[in-house]
């Protein structure tokens, strides 16, 4: 009597296991295909898929995950020309690597409540012109979006983050975000002509590297760990009001044909090299009235009529200034602070030089790194000088992203 009220009760617990351990076998797999939106449909049993998620480049057009709301892992869609949409209105959270390349057919890409991501990387989508990301994405590590049909970056509204690297979306040309910390690298290059970048909330960053941008606003900027570095931009003008110092890298503006004025009022210190070259709008360097050292060497090559650094104390490398224009003025005040063995105070430690009239200055942006130069020559008549290689600067910065870019 008793085995026969207690085994249909076992046998439906038996039961009742069995389906919960076939869905957690379900929901928990190193890696879910997908090639079909019925693959998707059988997955739906499942709230978080623990796992990556691989979408195969034979597909159905549109792929929809709604009804997932956690993937714990990847999401992968790598080349692949027959998706068109891929959406989720459910999911929250890619807590690895949301990867999408060489897509040429993709042109909705919407996630309506994801916020949270582990790392994007977008390379390659030539027919998606806007993101619906309506939350926004609030977290990630990384985010790197190059070469897409992308005229804005909407949606993509992270505080802090590793690195953020855009690149080669020739039609964007707004992007603002509430980034507030990065701590390796921004790396802004070749985008939409008219590119206009603001950062309001940016106080803190390791590294930075901008080109080809029209504006960039940073007004809360206050410490840069490593380098920041301006080539080849439209902006007629830069301002950081309140950055103080630049921890261990340079500060570097080559190449700016329409930069005329630059304004850091309250830098103080910067850790590496110093480098003006072939900005040539601008005649005046006096926005920098409080910087004292400067960990590297000063090099500066333009159509200069007036440089003032009024509180400079100490430069652990050269000096190195020439100017098409006359600079005589700023010269001899400069040769006060001259190696001892030139006539000076010592505050500069390495090589002084300062150079007028030489027409040759804004095109020899690439002077070799020994300092060998004849002197202070405010005739122009003086060998040209020495300092830090422009196009080294330059190739170091891509390098760094280029590593980084082999990393993901």
């Amino acid at each position: 009597m008793f085995s026969k009220q207690v085994l249909p009760v076992l046998a439906a617990v038996a039961g009742v296991v069995s389906a919960a351990s076939s869905s957690s076998n379900i929901c928990k797999q190193d890696t879910f295909t997908v090639n079909s939106q019925a693959d998707i449909t059988n997955l739906l049993s499942c709230s978080t898929l623990t796992g990556n998620v691989v979408i195969g480049n034979q597909t159905d057009a549109t792929l929809d995950f709604t009804g997932i709301k956690v993937i714990d892992g990847d999401l992968i869609l790598l080349n692949n020309n027959l998706v068109t949409t891929l959406k989720s209105d459910t999911t929250t959270e890619i807590s690895g690597n949301f990867h999408l390349q060489n897509l040429t057919t993709l042109s909705t890409l919407s996630f309506s409540d994801l916020t949270s991501v582990g790392s994007i990387n977008w390379i390659s989508l030539t027919a998606i012109d806007v993101l619906t990301f309506t939350a926004g994405i609030k977290t990630a590590k990384s985010i790197v979006v190059s070469d897409t049909f992308l005229s804005s970056l909407d949606g993509l509204d992270v505080a802090s983050a590793d690195t953020i690297d855009i690149n080669n979306n020739r039609r964007l040309v707004s992007y603002t975000s509430s980034l507030g910390n990065l701590t390796t690298l921004l790396n802004i290059n070749a985008n939409g002509l008219d590119l206009n970048v603001s950062f309001p909330n940016l106080i803190w960053i390791a590294n930075m590297t901008i080109s080809n941008v029209s504006s960039f606003s940073v007004p809360s900027l206050a410490t840069v760990n490593g380098s920041m570095r301006f080539d080849s931009n439209f902006f007629d003008s830069f301002s950081a009001p309140n950055l103080t110092e630049t921890s261990t890298g340079d500060v570097s503006f080559v190449s700016n044909a329409q930069l005329s004025n630059i304004t850091i009022p309250k830098l103080t210190s910067i850790g590496g090299g110093f480098l003006l070259a072939n900005n040539t709008a601008q005649h005046k360097v006096n926005g920098f009235n409080k910087l004292k050292t400067v960990g590297g060497a000063i090099n500066m090559r333009g159509n200069f009529t007036d440089i003032e650094l009024p509180a400079l104390n100490d430069v652990k490398g050269a000096f190195d200034i020439v100017s098409t224009g006359d600079i005589s003025a700023s010269c001899d005040s400069f040769k006060k602070l001259a190696p001892s063995s030139q006539g000076g105070g010592g505050q500069i430690q390495g090589k002084f030089t300062c150079e007028s009239n030489n027409a040759q200055a804004n095109s020899d942006t690439n002077p070799t790194s020994t300092g060998s130069s004849s002197g202070s020559s405010p005739t122009g008549k003086g060998n040209s000088a020495a300092g830090i290689s422009v196009n080294s600067m330059a190739v170091l910065g891509l390098a760094g992203v280029a590593a980084f870019a082999q990393m993901l």
